[in-house]
């Protein structure tokens, strides 16, 4: 499969997502743990169907010593045991964040308040801004069918 578009050959796909990315490095830089950031990254790709993200996220995610039982577990992570509470509320509040016209109403105050039981106000800010960056990036890639598979960790970081 070939991309419609080439982000990198595009004068204005490198301005605009010089910019764009660096939004990304800050969300790495945020207070929000690495691990909650790569399943929270996994988990909104894997709900928007974004192969090339799911690629990287769970590369990036085992690079960092994410084991395989709890990647190939996000996708039914309610009914699985091998997350904590905060990681769950985590998933949870990307789930309502990314399925937001699904849902009509956006994120709960249920859903708000059990993340803010276990995140300061700089890590619900953090993990706000992750789940917007998310769905942007999936839909970039989605639109322009970025092919998956041959992402290497590190690669754009």
């Amino acid at each position: 499969m070939d991309a419609r578009l080439n982000y990198f050959a595009s004068p204005t796909a490198g301005k605009a997502l010089k910019y764009f990315m660096s939004a990304g490095k800050a969300l790495k830089d945020s207070p929000l743990q690495a691990a909650t950031q790569e399943l929270v990254a996994l988990r909104v790709s894997q709900i928007n169907g974004c192969a090339a993200c799911i690629d990287m996220h769970t590369k990036e995610a085992a690079a960092a010593g994410e084991t395989s039982v709890r990647l190939n577990l996000v996708a039914a992570w309610r009914e699985a045991t091998v997350f904590t509470e905060a990681e769950r509320a985590a998933l949870e509040l990307a789930e309502e964040g990314t399925r937001v016209a699904d849902a009509a109403r956006g994120v709960s105050d249920e859903v708000w308040a059990y993340a803010a039981k276990h995140y300061d106000e700089e890590q619900l800010t953090a993990l706000v801004v992750l789940v917007s960056f998310m769905n942007a990036v999936n839909r970039l890639n989605i639109i322009t069918q970025q092919p998956a598979g041959n992402y290497e960790p590190g690669q754009f970081h």
